[in-house]
């Protein structure tokens, strides 16, 4: 029998329900980022930040916390180039391609982050950017959504 779960929801298909080994990105991940997501959304980026932050301080032994970060540095890259300051927001980006690259290499990523955080997407907005990147080369990642996170699926918790 497995323990009460509660970011397991009703609306969820059986084999959605997979339990993921610690350190990989799972269920409980995903429905922990509801609010910074949402927030993200809305291009909220630094309501974002303090939502997915304290997700992040939670555990710090777990390695799917890198995914919280890479969204966190993305969302703060955001601040700057809505504030049109290049400078912060190449050195955020190189921070959060950094936690990009850690999420491969600690094999965090599962098949949540790909289908529900659109991953692959947002990896190729963020990844080929680069330090001679011009405030304009920063617009598709600004109009980036996450369009496939199931929020009918998770209670705010």
């Amino acid at each position: 029998m497995l323990a009460y779960q509660p970011w397991v929801s009703s609306k969820m298909k059986s084999e959605d329900k997979k339990i993921y080994p610690y350190g990989q990105f799972s269920w409980k991940h995903l429905a922990c980022m509801r609010s910074g997501i949402e927030t993200f959304n809305q291009q909220k980026y630094w309501e974002c930040h303090e939502e997915l932050e304290h997700e992040w301080l939670e555990d710090r032994n777990d390695s799917a916390r890198y995914v919280y970060w890479a969204v966190i540095q993305v969302a703060a890259t955001m601040i700057h180039y809505r504030d049109k300051k290049i400078i912060g927001c190449l050195g955020m980006l190189k921070k959060s391609q950094e936690k990009f690259r850690k999420c491969r290499e600690l094999n965090v990523l599962t098949d949540i982050t790909f289908e529900y955080l659109s991953w692959e997407r947002l990896e190729n907005l963020v990844l080929p950017l680069g330090q001679e990147s011009a405030l304009s080369d920063f617009e598709s990642l600004y109009q980036f959504r996450f369009t496939n996170y199931p929020f009918d699926q998770f209670p705010v918790l």
